[in-house]
């Protein structure tokens, strides 16, 4: 039986925690430490937080808050958001962050990565990859929380991030998240068969038999979600929820091919 990462990715804007559909529309949900409280009851496997808006608006890394998240977490943490320089990025490892996820900076500050995984090794550094189809169908990367168009097409990018270094690659389809759809498993496909890096399939999980077939359809090697962990369905009302261990273990790993 093989056992498969299963990661809360929560957001944060304003140090709240907000839930998006399609990158748009945050609405409040409540507070992120209380989250933290309960996913350590839950055995989670590892938690991330994003900040929507530090890129957006030229924002440092609230510091403060990440320290505050990170006193309270038990398990494994990552964070992203106005992240730009190996300062900021040392600054959030001494606080106790296992890894961080870089977006924007790709593009931006194109020696992060490769200086980052240099300095703190490959497993430290995530690359978030987030991509929407276009007009014609095909898929279009983007960075700055969906605003802009990455001009590399969607192969050339993830290859081009395994080669500067990183450790791995949360991938967001954009088209599928917070729409309680199921994952795009083509697209999961198509990135996991063009990198050797672990791919973590993210964007549009309704049901623990989505992770499931983005591992043995799409090639996944982890699965995250959000609304599936912070709604009581799709109705969305909030109840911040994560499955048994025994249910991952019935539902999920023992389907795994």
């Amino acid at each position: 039986m093989k056992h498969i990462r299963v990661i809360p990715i929560l957001l944060l804007q304003n140090n709240g925690l907000v839930k998006t559909i399609k990158f748009k529309n945050p609405t409040y949900i409540g507070d992120p430490i209380n989250a933290v409280k309960i996913f350590n009851e839950k055995e989670v496997d590892e938690l991330a937080f994003i900040d929507i808006e530090a890129t957006i608006k030229q924002k440092e890394p609230d510091y403060n808050k990440i320290e505050e998240i990170a006193s309270e977490c038990f398990m494994p943490l990552a964070y992203g958001g106005g992240i730009k320089n190996i300062e900021q990025i040392k600054r959030i490892f001494a606080i106790g962050v296992e890894k961080v996820i870089i977006n924007s900076a790709i593009i931006s500050n194109r020696n992060l990565i490769s200086e980052g995984a240099k300095i703190f090794g490959n497993q430290s550094i995530v690359a978030s990859v987030d991509v929407k189809k276009d007009f014609f169908g095909k898929y279009v990367c983007y960075t700055n929380s969906g605003k802009n168009k990455v001009k590399l097409n969607l192969v050339e990018f993830v290859k081009y991030i395994e080669n500067l270094g990183a450790g791995e690659i949360v991938l967001t389809s954009i088209d599928r998240e917070g729409t309680f759809k199921g994952f795009d498993n083509d697209l999961i496909k198509l990135v996991s068969q063009n990198v050797q890096i672990p791919v973590v399939a993210n964007g549009g999980a309704s049901k623990i038999e989505d992770f499931e077939s983005a591992i043995n359809i799409g090639g996944a090697s982890a699965v995250a979600a959000a609304s599936l962990f912070v709604y009581k369905s799709q109705n969305r009302g909030v109840l911040i929820n994560y499955p048994s261990q025994n249910e991952l273990k019935e539902k999920l790993f023992e389907k795994i091919d």
